[in-house]
């Protein structure tokens, strides 16, 4: 004969069961969407003071990230993610650098006033293994350095005309640690100790290969240094370790690039060119150079005068950047970092998952699956009460 806790204990099961039928039969159920990957690229047009966004998958038009003239932007040219995950965009009309949401594209504040340590002309900025951002100043032949948590002027890291630094444009980190300055006036890239800005050497020698108008820089998978040249249309590649001239990467004119500027490897391995007097973004074969396609066809968006480009990705399609995002590889969590982080988070239903994670609004009573808002079911009510009688909401990590 049963015991009278035992028939109890059946009792509720049989109540649960009854109730889980009850909301499969007359409730309507919702699913958390799965969130797809995306990548998207950012081009600076500087001529309609915008910042746009593309798809980096089809180079469709997405939007205008940056609105024309958000925060008195000017002339956008460089661009680049903080550590925060904020976009930073230097404005050289207004000799400033202004600080946009990496999320919504949102004006956040001025980042460095104007003429902050003398700065008049900004191009390519860039932040430093000490976490500070080095600002290019075309108009004072050097390199600026700013706080990286304040915009506070720190010093002028690279003096004005430092190894015969003229029009400098394009930075870069380099794999020794060192920053490298395209320097436009004199047709080389000049290399500075990353602990001091002391001049170390012209690591590509004047009017290397061909080097006319040095732009922008990047070093490839290979190691490789590459350098668009914009006097002549091409894109040269030069030995990462010597500096030595080793090929001309993208001929003369190839696809039609006119006025290259902006230089970056993409996610599928191919290398992507702003043309200045392209009005868009070329694509060439990242192992050999040769034209792929007109990846942002001229025009498109609106864009007027490419300048530089970032790819930024978010990859669990919350709509918040990965450099951003606390937890950018959790597509259930509630918001970055919110859960799936080891941040504890309910689990309601006791199944030794987060509510977040399960793909439910509410967790409780079914994984995977709850109620519509708003519907009143009592069986589900029962259901999750008698859950709640007999066992001690928990908490997972």
């Amino acid at each position: 004969m049963e015991s009278i806790a035992s028939q109890v204990d059946h009792g509720i099961r049989r109540k649960r069961l009854l109730a889980g039928i009850f909301v499969g039969a007359v409730s309507l159920c919702w699913v958390t969407p799965t969130r797809a990957q995306s990548i998207r690229l950012l081009v600076s047009s500087v001529n309609t003071d915008q910042v746009l966004r593309f798809d980096a998958t089809t180079g469709a038009f997405v939007d205008a990230f940056i609105a024309a003239g958000s925060g008195g932007l000017d002339g956008p040219d460089g661009l680049v993610i903080g550590p925060d995950g904020n976009l930073y965009v230097s404005s050289r009309n207004t000799g400033q650098v202004i600080r946009y949401s990496g999320a919504t594209g949102a004006l956040i504040d001025v980042f460095v006033t104007a003429g902050s340590g003398g700065l008049l002309r900004p191009q390519e900025l860039i932040f430093g293994p000490d976490g500070h951002l080095y600002v290019a100043d075309r108009d004072t032949e050097s390199v600026l350095r700013y706080d990286g948590m304040t915009g506070a002027f720190i010093d002028a890291f690279v003096s004005m005309g430092s190894g015969g630094l003229v029009d400098p444009s394009g930075l870069v980190f380099g794999p020794d640690g060192h920053l490298y300055v395209s320097s436009m006036g004199t047709d080389n890239v000049l290399r500075y100790n990353n602990q001091n800005g002391a001049f170390i050497d012209a690591f590509v020698a004047v009017a290397s290969g061909g080097l006319d108008q040095p732009d922008g820089l990047v070093f490839g998978a290979d190691g490789m240094l590459y350098v668009a040249s914009r006097g002549t249309d091409s894109i040269l590649r030069y030995d990462g370790a010597s500096g030595a001239f080793v090929d001309t990467f993208v001929a003369a004119a190839s696809g039609g690039l006119n006025n290259p500027n902006g230089l970056i490897f993409g996610p599928d391995g191919h290398f992507y060119v702003a043309g200045f007097l392209n009005d868009g973004v070329l694509r060439y074969d990242g192992t050999t150079g040769t034209f792929i396609d007109a990846f942002v066809p001229t025009g498109a968006g609106g864009l007027d005068g490419a300048r530089f480009l970032k790819f930024v990705s978010d990859s669990d399609g919350d709509g918040t950047i990965d450099a951003a995002d606390g937890c950018p590889n959790d597509a259930n969590k509630l918001g970055p970092g919110a859960c799936g982080c080891g941040v504890a988070d309910v689990d309601a239903d006791m199944n030794g998952t987060a509510d977040c994670l399960e793909t439910s609004l509410f967790g409780c009573c079914a994984p995977g699956v709850a109620p519509t808002v708003g519907l009143v079911v009592p069986g589900w009510l029962i259901g999750c009460r008698v859950r709640r009688a007999f066992h001690r909401r928990g908490r997972v990590t």
